[in-house]
């Protein structure tokens, strides 16, 4: 019998004490992989989820493309001097001042255009990708980070909580663990509402058990009992000794997610990741306020966001602590770069991310999304960023993780992105990433036939076709090119007349660039 079938199996005398104050296991077949490295001991990940599909074009605003987005959005576009500049041509939504000020003190970057090759626009197969880190066309049954921390703690649960890990490695804020975490054997995070509250499980008398499978499977719900008192134990025990250092906003459920991470941070305990998250951002409708732009149901959420964000960075630095934890925001897709009849927008393609702390480079990595003179049915901002590059730099420089670990963990043909800056990371960041390499298409518009040139930097080149829903259509060319100016012509005459992007992607550098098939 499966795990997940026996556990199910039980019935409610069971499955009501997992969930009890919000301690969640969960278990799938065991087979350990990877071998154990050392970690950055003291850093701290908080990753924030955007439920919903995040609007990157009413959050980050392409400045330089202003004038074309007021032909495609024009009922929710705001004002140009609203607009809170981080740069001469890009800004944030004006409800954001509380991130807006971590932009003025160096403390928050944004990652432009970041998604995934064949996007699928389904809220539940592309959340799977991004907590899994798979490729669109293939199913993972383990998490991102699951397998980082597997490849630490190959035997968990077995012998855990213990010496060298005597803290949850993970732990989800909320009611429903995070398959970010998810490994072969077990989640590796917990779940809880309110680290103040937790009760300890029932434990049994531990009798013997029979050598069967039932028998095995009770011993290691037994186990698990036992692994989340203990780990329970630890977070109450911190929970004691933490203190926060100011009042975050009322009414924010975002705020209090942050203001509890804090505490237990304060408190001592020693957990790598945290996982966050607010919902809401599903706007197919009523996304702003046709009064006022500035304001609406987007906007509100904005506010949440940006205000828990400050208030999580300000009790840090009171606390000593601003130097441990980076944080990042993140959404299963953004949102179409037209606007809808319904004063809302539709699932889109690749969307812009914020990391924060003390750490971040900042204040933008990449272009800003090029808009087409006329878009295509359902165009989507194209792909700069693979967000599987965003978590392989962050383990690479964050956690010290070994480049060929990454691309074992990740993906083979990971890029390199300098997100943080030299804080003393394991890696200086290296900058020709997301520098505007010369790249051109010719003719653009074109009929049959085009050219592309540009400036490599040198060694493995990937070169891509892409439509504007954000699927691959031909890889042109992939194989490791000189150094200096290369042309590749390539024949399209097939495709149907629209917008299309090319992605030229290296180790350390990526481009994408817009190519029309005329009428």
């Amino acid at each position: 019998m499966k795990r997940r079938n026996f556990l199910g199996s039980l019935g409610t005398a069971v499955s009501i004490p997992m969930l009890l104050q919000g301690l969640r296991l969960s278990a799938t077949p065991r087979s350990p992989f990877f071998n154990p490295y050392s970690p950055a001991d003291d850093r701290v990940l908080v990753l924030i989820q955007l439920n919903g599909g995040n609007d990157g074009l009413n959050m980050v605003f392409p400045i330089d493309q202003y004038d074309k987005l007021a032909k495609v959005r024009a009922n929710l576009l705001l004002p140009q001097d609203k607009i809170l500049k981080v740069n001469d041509i890009t800004g944030i939504h004006p409800s954001m001042t509380g991130l807006y000020e971590l932009f003025q003190k160096s403390q928050a970057g944004i990652v432009q255009s970041v998604g995934y090759p064949n996007q699928n626009r389904s809220h539940f197969r592309s959340i799977d990708i991004w907590q899994t880190a798979s490729p669109a066309n293939q199913d993972w049954n383990t998490g991102w980070l699951g397998r980082y921390f597997q490849s630490l703690a190959p035997d968990y649960p077995n012998g855990y909580p213990g010496p060298a890990f005597p803290d949850p490695f993970a732990i989800t804020i909320g009611s429903t663990v995070s398959q970010t975490c998810q490994g072969t054997v077990t989640n590796y995070s917990l779940t809880l509402s309110d680290p103040n509250v937790l009760i300890k499980l029932t434990e049994s008398k531990g009798t013997d058990t029979p050598d069967t499978p039932y028998g095995l499977e009770l011993d290691f719900l037994r186990s698990s009992i036992l692994q989340s008192n203990a780990y329970a134990t630890t977070i109450t025990n911190a929970a004691k000794k933490g203190k926060n250092q100011l009042t975050y906003p009322a009414n924010n459920g975002l705020a209090t997610q942050l203001k509890n991470i804090a505490l237990l941070i304060s408190g001592g305990l020693q957990t790598k990741v945290y996982i966050a998250q607010i919902g809401g951002f599903d706007t197919h409708a009523n996304q702003v306020d046709a009064t006022d732009k500035t304001r609406g149901a987007h906007a509100n959420l904005l506010t949440q966001l940006s205000a828990a964000i400050a208030a999580f960075q300000a009790d840090l630095k009171l606390m000593g602590l601003e130097h441990r934890v980076l944080g990042i925001t993140f959404s299963e897709f953004g949102r179409q770069i037209a606007s809808n009849a319904s004063v809302g927008t539709d699932h889109g393609t690749a969307a812009p991310l914020f990391v924060f702390g003390s750490c971040v480079k900042g204040p933008v990595l990449g272009a800003n999304p090029q808009i087409a003179d006329r878009l295509s049915p359902q165009e989507g901002v194209a792909m700069q960023a693979d967000f599987r590059d965003v978590y392989g730099s962050i383990l690479k420089d964050w956690f010290e993780v070994p480049e060929a670990q990454i691309k074992s963990l990740i993906r083979p043909d990971f890029t390199y992105l300098p997100i943080l800056k030299n804080c003393s990371l394991a890696t200086p960041t290296r900058e020709i990433y997301f520098k505007d390499i010369a790249a051109k298409v010719f003719p653009n518009p074109f009929a049959d036939r085009a050219t592309l040139s540009f400036e490599c930097p040198g060694g493995w080149t990937r070169i891509s076709l892409y439509d504007a829903l954000g699927s691959e259509l031909m890889v042109l060319a992939e194989e490791r090119m000189a150094a200096g100016e290369q042309t590749l012509s390539f024949q399209a005459g097939h495709l149907a007349a629209g917008n299309y992007y090319l992605r030229i992607q290296g180790s350390d550098f990526a481009k994408t660039t817009l190519l029309v098939k005329a009428q």
